[in-house]
């Protein structure tokens, strides 16, 4: 970059501006709302972790581990990664701090900054935004019901229409082993004619394959997951499914949906959304039950989901724009100035949203500025007002006006008396 270019904003990365910034308040104010009504309480982790944390949890020979992650050496050489996801962070902040002693089951949420160098492209960023939930401790499927529909509702709340649910099982680790020698004899014939990921991926994690989108028409006719599930994985899946028709909510079975995740047990499911192209996932999750067990911990089973929220914001319909601040402060001389500076620190510590001018500018353009602030209410103080300790209070949007005694008693009175 030359001297005297202009610095940018890094690729993958954004600016939100206040317009945006509103909807994203929005989003994470419903996530949080949404969440304490589900009995959900929040987690919050480092940016970054030790790499083999991502690479034990995730999968050595996953998209993410081979080609996404951003990982670095500290000072010390030690191999450290900006998180990519969320659940193996969870799992290892649940291990760490022995949360598995506060009660058998355990309900979390987070709303985080991950990183993944990746291509960017619509509603997907190399530096983006997601909230996850889990919970641990319970192998029922009412929990799986339960984080889909609690991601349906914050959907729901968000005024986004037109989410549609895939779910599958991939069984337990007894039924995978099944399955993927039958999947190995449906890829044989076929496998030079596939991309080189795929075959790499025949010999480390064949499951994988299935996820992928270059060669996605000629596996249509590969085995499905739903087929070699043993009697508890059928049990479990069909009970899913009849608590999800229980609630209400409307599903597509996807024989061919596995995640591309290496800690995915029995329930997956994913939210997509047509209006996204062919990047069309919004979200998705699925049971871990032996991950917690992998990383160190006792055998515990567990399920959860992220969804994406920049991918969320496109979906989300235009909402009001702020309604402006309550007061403005418009001052007539530099005597005038200094007492609407006292009174401006005033109405603040009182609980108003108030501003005033800061460029010496002249009376008009002090009132264009309330305007422009959406003001509900605008204070002149001039030097006859300071004489007779008065203010003059306007309302902007009667343009009635009235003098007020300039004490805080006073001015607060006469704005809770009209309205705020």
């Amino acid at each position: 970059m030359g001297s005297n270019a202009k610095i940018r904003n890094i690729k993958g990365t954004r600016d939100i501006l206040p317009e945006e910034a509103l909807k994203w308040r929005r989003m994470e104010q419903v996530i949080r709302e949404k969440m304490k009504a589900f009995n959900y309480e929040e987690l919050r982790f480092p940016t970054f972790e030790y790499t083999e944390l991502f690479k034990k949890s995730t999968g050595e020979d996953t998209e993410i581990v081979q080609k996404e992650m951003y990982t670095f050496k500290d000072m010390g050489g030690r191999s450290l990664t900006l998180k990519p996801e969320g659940t193996p962070s969870v799992v290892r902040m649940y291990i760490q701090h022995g949360l598995r002693n506060r009660s058998k089951i355990q309900k979390y949420y987070y709303i985080e900054r991950m990183f993944r160098q990746e291509r960017p492209q619509k509603g997907r960023f190399r530096e983006f935004r997601q909230f996850g939930a889990e919970v641990i401790g319970s192998m029922s499927p009412q929990i799986d019901a339960e984080l889909i529909k609690l991601a349906l509702d914050i959907f729901k709340e968000l005024g986004i229409k037109g989410i549609r649910v895939n779910i599958n099982s991939i069984g337990c680790p007894e039924c995978k082993e099944e399955y993927i020698k039958a999947l190995k004899e449906f890829l044989s014939p076929i496998l030079n004619g596939l991309c080189e990921d795929c075959k790499k991926r025949f010999i480390t994690n064949p499951l994988r394959i299935l996820d992928c989108k270059k060669d996605r028409d000629k596996l249509n006719s590969a085995p499905n997951t739903i087929d070699y599930l043993c009697d508890d994985c059928k049990r479990h899946f069909s009970d899913l499914r009849e608590y999800l028709d229980y609630l209400g909510i409307a599903y597509d079975v996807n024989p061919k949906l596995v995640r591309g995740l290496d800690y995915y047990t029995r329930t997956v499911f994913e939210f997509i959304h047509s209006e996204l192209g062919a990047q069309d996932e919004v979200g998705g999750g699925g049971r871990y039950d032996g991950l917690i067990e992998f990383l160190g911990g006792e055998n515990t089973p567990a399920s959860g989901y992220a969804v994406g929220m920049d991918r969320m914001l496109l979906l989300m319909p235009e909402i009001d724009g702020d309604k402006g601040i309550d007061i403005y402060i418009v001052t007539l001389d530099k005597e005038s100035d200094i007492a609407g500076w006292k009174l401006l620190s005033g109405l603040r510590e009182e609980g108003f949203s108030c501003d005033k001018d800061y460029l010496e500018r002249s009376i008009k353009a002090q009132f264009r500025e309330s305007d422009r602030q959406n003001a509900r209410w605008t204070i002149i103080i001039g030097q006859e007002e300071r004489k007779r300790g008065v203010v003059k209070l306007k309302s902007m949007e009667t343009g009635e006006q009235k003098e007020v005694l300039l004490n805080m008693k006073a001015i607060k009175e006469e704005i809770s008396a009209k309205g705020s």
